[in-house]
């Protein structure tokens, strides 16, 4: 059985970049030559892209964690490492993308292969041929990539359909989904048969283009505030172009009825601005007579309402042709409406940043700092080059962290320890 996911949270993080090589030029008259040490390849894109293709977010029940590969390291004769492949997610078309710390929306997905940068790739860091200067002509130090993004983003799916079949629970959505469509929808006779929307396309009656219509589960009274199953699908009706509103005839109260689901449309977005068909179902129950006064009934109460009745009964075609060419008729008429897309402008927590933060903490005589820049830097500086050591006091320092051990009441001789790598503090750190 297929099921159907509507909502989820999933985790993603970009390359790294590549670290920089530290290399030098290696020939036959000059085995020590220049600086050859190439830059390190950027670390992978993360895009989400929307596709037709999938119609729930099932597929993310399965695997929340994604990772685009790193940027591979530079190499010697100024060789630049090789860029991480960017990593593509596929999402249903209709997603809308946040961010779960910030809460801001990102991308909201409703065209196919609409495409959003959610995690850029970190940048490479330059080898020693890079960081030549004209005063410091062969550099003994090269720099670390720079760190991916990590962030944890919010899925959710509200159905992309043209039409939404909306009715109290019963009501004969699913039947009459199955007549206009080729999907098969479970069905039964009592209430909340339908526990995911089910979607169709109604093909059109001389070719060309057909239209999407959606069974949104059955709403009741309070839905809107949580109550039932409608709090999880009237998301579902916010981007329908028309609704048919099924109401059972066979009822007593028939307005009632109509009016409860109109309440939780309003209470929600003031779906209830949306344009209504009004079908009174299972006519097949009474005379002809009878359902003919019922729906004169309705109509005068919902006068800016097409109102007429129906039965999807096997065998019966009461109102099903009738309802097909006023729906294709609406569907012209709004053909032009423009579909709502969205990418912000400006996605900043998608782009890496350069940060130096870190923590020192002590045991005895030993102050072990962690940062992710401070453990990258010292994992490509050459320990047994004195220069290359230089460098790293150096941009330890403009970082703060010889400051910062100081304050902590380090003195020459005790440890400090920084990506696993053990060193000595003494006065040439301060």
């Amino acid at each position: 059985m297929n099921k159907f996911l509507d909502e989820v949270i999933i985790d993603i993080a970009s390359g790294d970049g590549g670290n920089g090589a530290l290399a030098w030029r290696r020939e036959k008259y000059e085995p020590m030559g220049g600086p050859a040490g190439g830059n390190g390849g950027r670390g992978g894109n993360v895009y989400l892209v929307a596709t037709r293709d999938m119609r729930t977010l099932l597929d993310f029940h399965y695997k929340t964690q994604f990772e685009a590969p790193h940027g591979q390291k530079g190499g010697s004769k100024n060789k630049t490492g090789r860029a991480g492949e960017d990593l593509i997610i596929k999402v249903p078309v209709g997603t809308v993308v946040s961010d779960v710390n910030s809460q801001k929306v990102i991308a909201d997905l409703t065209s196919q292969e609409q495409k959003v940068l959610v995690a850029q790739g970190g940048r490479g860091g330059r080898g020693n041929a890079t960081m030549a200067t004209p005063t410091h002509r062969a550099p003994h130090h090269c720099e670390p990539g720079e760190a991916g993004v990590k962030r944890t983003l919010r899925l959710v799916l509200k159905l992309i359909a043209d039409v939404g079949l909306v009715g109290l629970p019963n009501a004969g959505k699913s039947s009459l989904l199955q007549r206009l469509t080729a999907a098969k929808p479970k069905i039964a006779d009592y209430p909340f048969t339908t526990l995911s929307p089910n979607l169709g396309v109604v093909p059109a009656p001389y070719g060309g283009d057909g239209f999407v219509i959606a069974d949104i589960p059955g709403l009741i009274e309070g839905a809107a505030q949580g109550h039932g199953l409608g709090h999880k699908f009237l998301k579902h009706i916010e981007r329908n172009r028309l609704l048919v509103h099924l109401v059972d005839i066979s009822q007593e109260d028939i307005l009632g009825s109509i009016n409860i689901v109109n309440k939780e449309l309003a209470a929600w977005g003031d779906l209830k601005s949306l344009p209504q068909i009004i079908l009174l179902s299972k006519t097949d129950l009474m005379l002809d007579e009878e359902a003919d006064e019922k729906v004169e009934m309705i109509q005068k109460e919902f006068p800016d309402s097409t109102v007429f009745g129906i039965s999807c009964m096997t065998g019966s075609n009461k109102g099903l042709d009738k309802l097909k060419k006023l729906l294709f008729t609406e569907m012209e008429k709004r053909a032009s409406e423009p579909q709502h897309e969205f990418i912000a402008e400006e996605d900043e927590d998608a782009l890496p940043k350069a940060d130096s933060s870190f923590t020192i903490t002590q045991e005895k005589n030993v102050f072990y700092v962690q940062g992710q820049r401070q453990e990258r830097l010292v994992a490509v500086t050459h320990l047994k080059d004195p220069e290359s050591v230089q460098y790293l006091y150096t941009v330890l320092r403009k970082m703060g962290v010889i400051d910062a051990l100081i304050q902590s009441g380090i003195e020459p001789g005790d440890d400090v320890v920084i990506g696993g790598v053990p060193f000595t503090f003494g006065e040439d750190w301060s």
